[in-house]
């Protein structure tokens, strides 16, 4: 069986001892805030390993999300949510209404969510754009975005 290398977002930054703690059932890695961790999980499938990591893990972590660490062969992540029963069983009778499966229901709904973020970003860029070029000319805006990214910081800002 093949191991498989899972991400688990966390709901809130860990103490040391709680994560010394979590540590003792399974071998973990932190980033510098101990926000996220990495874990890698022995199973047939990415489904199984994210499971039994939850299983393993959701008494003693604050858990968001896992995620596989790496895309499959699609590009795909899986993500592994534990929703509470009464927003479990609405997605259930959603996707029973549309004739769909729970996971092909949320699949199409975060590829649906996914494209309008999208169109909403470049709808967002081109009107800052048209903004800019009403006071300079294509070359001027061009020349300062090449500069621009020729000077990126090193963490993005929001």
């Amino acid at each position: 069986m093949p191991h498989h290398a899972l991400e688990i977002a966390l709901t809130r930054p860990l103490d040391p001892t709680e994560f010394d703690a979590a540590c003792g059932s399974t071998q973990l890695a932190a980033n510098h805030g101990i926000t996220r961790l990495m874990a890698l999980v022995h199973a047939k499938t990415p489904d199984r390993a994210a499971h039994r990591l939850r299983q393993r893990l959701e008494d003693r972590l604050p858990i968001d999300v896992i995620t596989t660490h790496y895309p499959d062969a699609n590009g795909q992540v899986l993500l592994n949510v534990a929703l509470p029963p009464a927003a479990h069983a609405a997605l259930t009778a959603a996707a029973r209404r549309a004739g769909q499966s729970r996971e092909r229901f949320v699949e199409l709904a975060v590829h649906r969510a996914l494209a309008t973020h999208a169109e909403q970003e470049a709808d967002r860029l081109n009107h800052a754009v048209r903004r800019l070029l009403a006071h300079t000319t294509p070359a001027h805006l061009l020349s300062a975005v090449g500069h621009a990214l020729s000077h990126l910081p090193e963490e993005p800002t929001q």
